[in-house]
Formats: C-alpha cells, sequence, structure tokens
C-alpha cells in the first residue's frame, strides 16, 4: 500500500498540473512559452499543446493513479486488473528510459526540459514503472 500511495500523490500532482494547464493557467511558471520550454521541451517552442491534449493527460495520468491504489488492494478485480497494469508499467518505463537517450535530448533540446528531464521527469516515470511491476508482481505473488 505504500508504494501505491507515494505513486498516487506523484500522479495526482502530474494531473493537478496538466487540469490547471487545460484551463489556461501557467502554474507554477509565469509564462506560457517558458512553461512550454519547460514541461514540453521541444526545440523553438512558443505555446503549450492545445489545452484539450493537457484536459486528456490530466485524465489519463489520474486514472494511472487510481489504478495504482486498485492494485494495492489485493482482494478486488483479479487477473485482468493485475494485467492491466502491466502496460502502464511498461509505459512509464519506456519513457522514463528514453529521458537518457540520444535521441530525445536531440528531439526535446531546451535547456529548461533537458535539466528537469534528467533530475525529475525521467526518475518519476523510472519510479512508477517499477512501482506499477512491484504492485503487479506483489498481487501475483
Amino acid at each position: 500500500m505504500l508504494i501505491a500511495a507515494f505513486m498516487f500523490i506523484i500522479l495526482l500532482a502530474v494531473a493537478t498540473a496538466h487540469l490547471l494547464w487545460s484551463i489556461g493557467r501557467t502554474w507554477p511558471i509565469r509564462g506560457e512559452k517558458l512553461l512550454a520550454q519547460t514541461v514540453v521541451g521541444i526545440a523553438n517552442i512558443e505555446h503549450m499543446p492545445p489545452r484539450l491534449a493537457s484536459f486528456a493527460i490530466a485524465l489519463a495520468t489520474l486514472a494511472a493513479g487510481v489504478l495504482a491504489m486498485s492494485l494495492a488492494d489485493h482482494d478486488s478485480g483479479g487477473l485482468a486488473l493485475t494485467l492491466l497494469g502491466l502496460p502502464f508499467a511498461a509505459i512509464f518505463l519506456a519513457r522514463g528510459i528514453f529521458g537518457y537517450t540520444a535521441w530525445w535530448a536531440a528531439r526535446t533540446p531546451e535547456p529548461n526540459f533537458r535539466l528537469n528531464d534528467r533530475r525529475v521527469y525521467s526518475p518519476a516515470c523510472l519510479f512508477l514503472g517499477a512501482g506499477f511491476l512491484a504492485l503487479v508482481l506483489m498481487r501475483l505473488l
């Protein structure tokens, strides 16, 4: 349950940030351009992606958090719920690993993003992926 709780806190924070961005807020940064450079990182980015995309990511991230909490309950959901954790583990692990590749660095060259990706985004994704994997394995044992 502790693993799922930590995962939920991270995923809830990410979902909240994306929800705020979907309504036009630039929290925690003052300007849209700097926010886009910091959280998207694509070369010469001037604006945040469409608000609907941020809203969809907020919902998906919140759903991932609910799934993590559900996986922590060993008595519900059956094998289908257990197996649902595997794609989430794969997605988060892949994103975490991509963050350390030259291909990803070339695709996202903005300095603010590069710094945050290596220190925060990729490690968080690796933790979340490992967490989903651990929750699945604990349900199977």
